[in-house]
């Protein structure tokens, strides 16, 4: 008697799921894509209101024209991956990956909180969070909700 061939592996761990799928590509291309608005908005287009003399914004017209409406716009996409990936089709929304997620989005808003605070003071020592000023509460919750999403998928 022959013993049958072994299955290929098709997955990193054959009782969770596939470890690429759409869902997860779509969540990793939103999330960059938050990160990078963000990044390019902070760095390229916004005016630095510490310099004796302000330029003008950079381009794209339009990134200038939005204004303080691009971090809703990048935080937005960062917030909307994160909650992409609590689904079980993704490697973070089954298993050990939901604990992973609602803890680091958990620490991620207290840490995000707790640095606010602590700089409160002069918040013009931290990029991005001098632009944010007291909207930064609204980031560290909002990191927070995304972990209590996590956390819904937890068993």
């Amino acid at each position: 008697m022959s013993k049958p061939k072994a299955k290929r592996q098709e997955y990193a761990d054959p009782m969770g799921g596939p470890l690429f799928t759409p869902r997860f590509l779509l969540t990793l291309v939103l999330m960059v894509l938050g990160i990078a608005w963000i990044i390019y908005y902070y760095v390229v287009v916004r005016v630095d209101t510490t310099v004796a003399k302000p330029g003008k914004p950079g381009g794209p017209a339009f990134m200038a024209d939005l204004g303080e409406w691009n971090y809703l716009i990048g935080f937005g996409l960062l917030f909307l991956g994160l909650l992409l990936a609590a689904h079980p089709a993704t490697p973070l929304g089954r298993g050990r990956g939901v604990v992973v997620g609602m803890l680091g989005c958990f620490l991620l808003g207290l840490l995000w909180i707790c640095t606010f605070y602590v700089i409160s003071n002069d918040v013009s020592v931290l990029p991005v969070m001098n632009d944010l000023g007291q909207k930064n509460l609204i980031v560290g919750i909002a990191f927070m909700a995304v972990g209590f999403a996590f956390a819904t998928r937890w068993e």
